[in-house]
């Protein structure tokens, strides 16, 4: 809980690098990253310009055991639509859908956000 408190500080601080630290920290001391700190650390990456970062962290939560919810895909899908990667949002949606994970006014909004940004519309 408090690595969790911690990571959603810097993240709401515009901090994503002590976030990634912090996320890190995490794991070589053994406490075990859940919905919560992916989602906190990957919204942060977001915020701070680092889509390529937010993906590998969801790729990494993926393939791990930790349960994938709508704000952490949500988190994922605003940091590509930050970074003008409309092409990244629409494979997170079939991705919920597959997962059974329930999309939300979030979701379609950052879909819809990336794309007009790029001018894919």
């Amino acid at each position: 809980v408090t690595f969790n408190a911690a990571i959603s500080a810097y993240e709401k601080g515009g901090e994503w690098e002590r976030a990634l630290h912090l996320f890190g920290v995490m794991a070589q001391g053994k406490v075990q990253a859940d919905t919560i700190s992916f989602s906190a650390v990957i919204s942060s990456c977001g915020k701070g310009g680092k889509w390529k970062k937010a993906m590998r962290l969801l790729d990494a939560m993926a393939g791990g055991k930790v349960e994938m919810d709508e704000v952490v895909f949500n988190a994922a899908m605003t940091a590509a639509e930050k970074g003008g990667e409309w092409e990244k949002t629409l494979p997170l949606l079939g991705a919920m859908v597959h997962r059974n994970v329930e999309c939300n006014d979030i979701t379609f909004s950052a879909a819809i956000s990336a794309c007009e940004k790029c001018n894919v519309w």
